[in-house]
C-alpha cells in the first residue's frame, strides 16, 4: 500500500468516526470539530512513535472512550442544545460561537438582500420580467449565485487570489449571457440558460472549498452542500407558495389586488434571496437536514432503477427510435443529471469503510441502466447529425452525453469493483470529486463557444 492509499484510507475512517459522531444530536459542530482535532492529534502522536496510520486510529479512537457515555455526558450537561438547534439564534454557552453565529446571521442578510435588489436593478435601464426573457433567462443565475459565493467565500475567509478568481469567472459570466447578438428564440438563448447556472454553481464551488482548494473531501463536503441546499431551496419554495396563496385572498378580500407585487417583487426577489438563505441554513443546521440524504437516496435509487429498467425493456420491445428533438433531447439529459446526482448524494451520505451491501448492487444497476440509455441517446444523435447536419441542440446534447458517458462509464467500473471487493470506496469518491472541473469546462465551453461558432443560432 503506497502513502497516498495509506492516507486516503485514514481520511476514509475519519469520515466514517465523524458521521457516526454528527448523528449524535447532543453534540454542537463546535464540540464535533473539537473531539476530531484530539482524535487527530492523538492519531498524529501514535504514527510519529511507529504504529501505521489504521492501527493508530484504532489506538486512539480506543483511548478516546465510549462515544455513547460521552454523548451522555453532554446531553446531561446542555440538554437544551437539542431545542436550541430549532432556533435561528440564541445565547449559547460558547460566546465565541455565539458571536459568530450572529455574523453569520448579518452577513447573510446582507448578502439575501443584495440577491434581492439584484433582480430589481435591470429595471432601471428599462428591462422588465414579463417582456424580456431573452435577458432574464441567461443572467438568472448572475443575479443571485454572486451573492452566494460572496457568502461563503466571507466565511472562509478567502484569500484575495481566490476572490480575485471569483469575481473574474462571474464577469467572464456576465459577457457570455450578454455580449453575444442573440435573437429572443435563439437556441443560443436556451444553451446559455440552461449551461451558464451550471457553470456558475461550480464558481460557487470554488467559493465553498476556498479553505481547502485542493482537498477531495472538500470537494465531496460540497456535493453534499448541493444536496441540502436544495432542499432547503425546496422547503423554501413550498413555504413561500404558502405565503403567496395567503398574501393573494387576505387581499383580495379587502378589494385589493396584489398580483403586481406578487408577481414583480415577492416571487423574483424571494427566489433570488433564499439561495442565499438556504446556503446559509445548510451552514448553520447541517446536523438537522444530513440524515435526510440517506432516506431520500434509498427510496428513490430503486424507483428510478426500476424506471430505467423498464424504459429500456419498452425501446427493446417496441424497437421505436428515440427522439432526438430539442424536448426529448434535454429530458435525456435531465434524466442522466438526475441518476448522477442520486449517486453523488447517496456517496456523500454513504458510510466510506462499510462493506458493500444490497444497495451498492442496486446502484451498480442504476449507473448501468443509465448509461446503456446514454449510448443509445448518442447513436440516435450522432444518426441525425450525420443524415441532417448539426445545430447548437444537437451538438450540446452530444457534447454532454460524452461527458457523461465518460463518467457513468467509469463509474459503473468502480461500483463494480467495490462490490465485487476489489476496489475501495475511496476510488469512487475521488473519481467523482476529481470530474467536478470537466462538467465546468464543458458549461463554459457552450456560453462562450457555441453562439459564435453557429453564428448566433
Amino acid at each position: 500500500m503506497t502513502a497516498q492509499d495509506g492516507q486516503d484510507e485514514l481520511e476514509a475512517q475519519f469520515a466514517q468516526w465523524r458521521h457516526y459522531v454528527q448523528r449524535r444530536r447532543e453534540l454542537r459542530r463546535s464540540d464535533t470539530e473539537e473531539l476530531e482535532d484530539h482524535l487527530r492529534g492523538s492519531v498524529d502522536e501514535l504514527v510519529a512513535a511507529g504504529l501505521r496510520p489504521d492501527e493508530a486510529f484504532l489506538v486512539a479512537v480506543k483511548r478516546m472512550g465510549s462515544l455513547d457515555e460521552l454523548s451522555r455526558e453532554f446531553a446531561r450537561e446542555h440538554s437544551e442544545r437539542l431545542w436550541k438547534q430549532l432556533v435561528l439564534t440564541g445565547e449559547t454557552d460558547n460566546p465565541a460561537a455565539d458571536s459568530r453565529s450572529r455574523r453569520d446571521l448579518t452577513a447573510m442578510v446582507v448578502c439575501a438582500v443584495g440577491a434581492a435588489a439584484s433582480v430589481k436593478v435591470p429595471e432601471l435601464f428599462g428591462m422588465s420580467l414579463q417582456d424580456d426573457a431573452a435577458f432574464y433567462g441567461p443572467n438568472a443565475a448572475l443575479l443571485a449565485l454572486p451573492w452566494l459565493a460572496a457568502f461563503l467565500a466571507w466565511r472562509r475567509r478567502a484569500t484575495r487570489a481566490v476572490i480575485g478568481v471569483l469575481f473574474a469567472l462571474f464577469a467572464l459570466g456576465a459577457v457570455a449571457a450578454n455580449a453575444y447578438p442573440l435573437a429572443e428564440d435563439s437556441q443560443s438563448v436556451v444553451l446559455t440558460s440552461i449551461h451558464l447556472p451550471i457553470a456558475l454553481w461550480l464558481v460557487v464551488g470554488v467559493a465553498y472549498v476556498a479553505d481547502d482548494l485542493r482537498s477531495s473531501r472538500r470537494r465531496m463536503d460540497f456535493i453534499r452542500f448541493t444536496g441540502e441546499w436544495f432542499v432547503y431551496y425546496v422547503l423554501i419554495a413550498l413555504g413561500g407558495g404558502v405565503l403567496t396563496a395567503f398574501t393573494f385572498q387576505t387581499f383580495e378580500a379587502i378589494g385589493i389586488s396584489p398580483e403586481g407585487f406578487v408577481s414583480q417583487w415577492l416571487v423574483p426577489c424571494g427566489a433570488a434571496a433564499a439561495t442565499v438563505v438556504a446556503g446559509w441554513l445548510v451552514e448553520a443546521k447541517q446536523s438537522v437536514v444530513e440524515n435526510i440524504a440517506p432516506v431520500l437516496t434509498r427510496l428513490f435509487t430503486p424507483l428510478f432503477t426500476a424506471a430505467l429498467l423498464a424504459f429500456l425493456v419498452a425501446y427493446a420491445w417496441t424497437r421505436a427510435g428515440i427522439d432526438v428533438e430539442r424536448e426529448a433531447l434535454i429530458l435525456f439529459d435531465l434524466l442522466l443529471v438526475v441518476v448522477l446526482g442520486l449517486l453523488l448524494y447517496s456517496m456523500s451520505a454513504r458510510d466510506p469503510l462499510a462493506p458493500p451491501g444490497l444497495f451498492d448492487k442496486l446502484q451498480f444497476a442504476l449507473v448501468l441502466s443509465a448509461l446503456a440509455i446514454d449510448v443509445l441517446v448518442l447513436v440516435e444523435i450522432t444518426g441525425r447529425i450525420t443524415e441532417y447536419g448539426t445545430t447548437p441542440n444537437k451538438a450540446a446534447a452530444l457534447g454532454e452525453n460524452v461527458v457523461l458517458l465518460a463518467n457513468l462509464a467509469w463509474s459503473a467500473w468502480l461500483v463494480l469493483g467495490f462490490v465485487r471487493g476489489h476496489k475501495p470506496f475511496a476510488a469512487l469518491e475521488r473519481w467523482q470529486t476529481n470530474y467536478l472541473p470537466v462538467y465546468a469546462v464543458w458549461a463554459w465551453i457552450v456560453v462562450l463557444v457555441f453562439p459564435p461558432v453557429f453564428n448566433y443560432l
